[in-house]
């Protein structure tokens, strides 16, 4: 069973379609290929987790589009939203 949707192969996040918890695998699937990483933190329903490591700094993708920036390193499975996201575009 897929746990998060993935719209686009350049995606760094996808939104969870349940309630995760620390050390709960986060399932998707992109291009036919199936995926798993583990969480790192608990993540509400609808919400946003890292798909990888992101470095502060770096584009965050979404449904294909950039979304902001990561206001400090992210780990794969973390939650993301608004104190490691800015969606400001300078």
């Amino acid at each position: 069973m897929y746990t998060c949707v993935v719209i686009n192969e350049k995606d760094t996040v996808a939104t969870v379609t349940s309630p995760v918890k620390d050390g709960d695998e986060i399932r998707y699937r992109i291009n036919g290929t199936d995926y798993c990483i583990k969480a790192v933190t608990d993540i509400p329903v609808y919400h946003k987790t890292a798909l990888k490591d992101i470095k502060k700094g770096e584009v965050i993708y979404k449904y294909g589009c950039k979304i902001g920036y990561a206001l400090a390193d992210i780990k794969a499975g973390e939650h993301v939203h608004t104190w490691n996201l800015d969606s400001k575009f300078h």
